[in-house]
């Protein structure tokens, strides 16, 4: 079968690889959509420490159950379409022991640690399919990146009584945006990319605004009455959206990361203790946030499926799509590839 392989830093190319042989306890997929996610672009890019060459990318997928090993529960059977959980968890660990799989010390997913979905067929644990024909296969190719905001939003324990500060609109701030508003908090997103902060706004962000020509200070300060917001998420991973989320949040408030740093980050920790601030980190998603995201797929009447696929490629042009999305990265949300 046919499959996408990283083979090293600046080159990735079609191969042919043995199809899975599906396990009693799998389900085999005919894999439909793969869409590439920020580690691919890093591993395209060799800037991915937790990867080795060569590596089958992918962990963002929407397909269609081809047959079912012979320990697998009944309600799963073919021609269901389906999406992915992509992580593994040992259950023994500390996380896993207080039921967050998610954050399994020994994690390993699917198209970083290990071989991913960029092929014709992947053979995968039950447990891990999540189904659902009622939203498209497209749609269910977007619900593993919009969880991650999801997740997030889930750790901060954002409630109605909230105002919240995205900094970062792409795939997983837009995942932080839906999940906030979802719950009644107000939003507010952050962005240097107008394009982004308009799709933020018609998603339910109350306010907007762009910190390449804004100040963000002067304008949470009067959007909050000087208190600061109660909860800041920080998607993008860079030195100034830490600060700034630390900065912004009110006293008593909820800081939560998504964002790798790609350097060390300078802070003012005398706000972490002034402030008596919650800062945690944010990993993955749990199961439960990726059935949240379907069902806000499913009960939204104009979910924009348009804006957030940026471009679709066949497997053979994914050089072009990766170079494609070097060359418009404030534009892109996500790419995928049709197999």
């Amino acid at each position: 079968m046919i499959a996408l392989q990283i083979t090293q830093p600046g080159e990735i190319r079609t191969v042919e690889i043995e199809k899975p042989v599906m396990k009693d306890n799998e389900v085999l997929l005919r894999i439909r959509y793969v869409g590439f996610c920020g580690s691919d672009l890093n591993t395209y890019k060799g800037k991915n420490p937790l990867v080795k060459y060569p590596i089958i990318p992918g962990h963002e997928i929407s397909a269609v159950i081809e047959s079912i090993g012979s320990k697998v529960p009944a309600h799963l059977f073919p021609g269901q379409s389906c999406t992915v959980n992509p992580y593994t968890a040992c259950g023994k660990c500390t996380s896993c022991c207080q039921n967050r799989p998610n954050v399994c010390r020994f994690n390993q997913t699917l198209g970083v640690q290990r071989d991913g979905a960029m092929c014709e067929y992947i053979s995968v644990p039950w447990e891990k399919i999540i189904c659902d024909d009622k939203i498209s296969l497209l749609n269910l190719t977007l619900v593993e990146p919009l969880s991650v905001g999801f997740h997030a939003v889930a750790r901060a324990n954002i409630t109605d009584c909230d105002t919240v500060m995205v900094a970062g609109c792409g795939m997983i701030g837009i995942g932080a945006i839906i999940g906030a508003t979802a719950r009644g908090a107000s939003v507010i997103a952050v962005d240097i990319d107008n394009e982004k902060l308009n799709l933020a706004s018609e998603l339910g962000a109350q306010y907007a605004i762009n910190s390449k020509n804004i100040n963000v200070h002067e304008q949470i300060e009067k959007i909050t009455g000087g208190n600061g917001v109660d909860v800041s998420i920080e998607a993008v991973g860079e030195t100034a959206t830490y600060q700034l989320a630390i900065n912004e949040t009110a006293f008593a408030g909820r800081v939560v990361f998504i964002g790798y740093a790609k350097q060390p980050v300078d802070f003012e920790t005398k706000y972490f203790v002034q402030k008596e601030l919650d800062i945690r980190g944010s990993r993955n998603a749990l199961p439960e946030d990726f059935h949240a995201v379907i069902n806000y797929i499913k009960n939204s009447s104009c979910f924009p499926t348009d804006k957030l696929i940026s471009a679709i490629y066949r497997p053979e042009e994914a050089l072009n799509a990766l170079n494609y999305w070097i060359n418009n990265q404030g534009n892109v949300f996500r790419i995928f590839i049709e197999f």
